[in-house]
């Protein structure tokens, strides 16, 4: 994962598709729900702090009036 929001959606369709898999069963099935629970957790948390970082963005924005750039966190652009 390059840490991308794009990177996130990608991994939490993957996370769905291995919730549908029909072969889980028992406990394999409780450990994959689990798993998709914390992933979650965390994806709230990733995509709450973007949230926060555009909305720092725009009041800049609003402030400045002039050309600003996107922060590179919000674009995926590694800086390399």
């Amino acid at each position: 994962m390059k840490n991308t929001l794009t990177d996130l959606h990608n991994h939490l369709m993957a996370q769905v598709e291995a919730l549908r898999d029909d072969s889980l069963e028992g406990d394999d099935l409780k450990s994959e729900i689990e798993r998709s629970k914390a992933v979650s957790a965390v994806a709230k948390s990733i995509i709450e702090n973007s949230r926060n970082v555009l909305e720092a963005k725009k009041l800049q924005i609003d402030q400045s009036r002039g050309p600003v750039s996107i922060p590179r966190m919000l674009t995926g652009d590694d800086g390399r």
